[in-house]
């Protein structure tokens, strides 16, 4: 159960409060003092969860996507992905760890893994460096997918940044060109390559993951060309606007099935991922086997022109 609440959410908070002092209270007056009136009070606040989710607008669903306690990459390496083993470096410059991958074996079949890691606390946010990567992360994804392509090795990405790091160094060092390329490598991959957008799909820092032949994305995450930030203080010169930027710029998971710009929505558990990172793990898990079970049949050449010609689609549904 989530223990950090969103605005939008303070009526479950404040319910959930009551529940928790009267379990404290129960557990002082003997068991099954007040079983009633705490199944009375789980109850409404399953429904309040479930009605709250059930309408949320753009803004939102991007505070979902950005929840502290929504699952990370290594929750779901750890949840998903057996005898993982990580692979880490550019064999240029560094490692950067805002990106994570390795070898692995999901359900039983041999995968190359990676995805951004934001982390979960001061520290491991700093080490991560709130999942932003540098050049030398993209070069270490370029590096993982060529070792993939060597070894006949199904791709897997998650996705979940606000974008590319922008720092001075960073773009010292190449930032567009590493982002381009990697980007490139997912496209022209020999073998199944399958991204999911797990929280925020933030600009090319996104896209450097998920040139993949099947893009899905949960229920309540966000992809996106630029953070809804970013786009208010461009339009109207004021970050303060980005509840208006998210509205605008179809962002939400539900807009972009339409625009064929992801393949395939999860669904989350009611509350969001970050309610039961478990369940929502395993509705991952289940989802990305049964598009690799289809993407394995297809040879090389058929995967090449099956990403190709998804990519080509988009945007031209109303030409003629």
């Amino acid at each position: 159960m989530a223990t950090h609440y969103l605005e939008f959410e303070r009526p479950i908070a404040d319910l959930q409060a009551k529940i928790d002092e009267l379990s404290k209270l129960s557990d002082t007056a003997g068991a099954g003092a007040f079983d009633g009136e705490l199944d009375a009070l789980r109850a409404r606040a399953d429904v309040l969860r479930h009605e709250a989710y059930a309408h949320l607008d753009p803004w939102q669903k991007t505070q979902v996507a950005r929840h502290p306690e929504r699952p990370h990459f290594i929750n779901y390496v750890d949840g998903l992905i057996e005898e993982f083993v990580e692979l880490r470096g550019d064999r240029c410059f560094a490692d950067d760890q805002a990106i994570i991958g390795g070898l692995g074996r999901f359900r039983g079949m041999p995968v190359l893994v990676m995805g951004h890691e934001k982390g979960h606390d001061t520290t491991t946010r700093l080490k991560h460096n709130f999942g932003m990567a540098r050049p030398e992360g993209y070069r270490k994804a370029v590096r993982l997918m060529d070792m993939a392509e060597r070894f006949n090795l199904p791709v897997l990405t998650f996705v979940d940044t606000a974008g590319a790091y922008p720092g001075i160094g960073a773009e010292e060092r190449g930032q567009a060109e590493a982002i381009a390329r990697s980007t490139e490598r997912g496209l022209t991959l020999n073998v199944p390559m399958i991204a999911t957008v797990t929280g925020e799909g933030g600009s090319g820092g996104a896209i450097a993951l998920a040139g993949a032949n099947r893009v899905l994305i949960l229920e309540h995450s966000i992809y996106s060309v630029i953070s809804p930030e970013g786009c208010a203080s461009i339009l109207w010169r004021d970050g303060t606007k980005a509840k208006d930027a998210a509205e605008a710029m179809k962002i939400t998971a539900q807009d972009l099935i339409g625009l064929k710009i992801v393949d395939r929505i999860i669904q989350e558990p009611a509350g969001g991922a970050h309610s039961d990172p478990d369940v929502a793990i395993q509705l991952v898990g289940d989802a990305v086997e049964v598009e690799l079970k289809l993407l394995m049949t297809l040879s090389p050449a058929e995967l090449r022109k099956q990403r190709s010609e998804r990519f080509y689609a988009i945007g031209r549904s109303g030409l003629a």
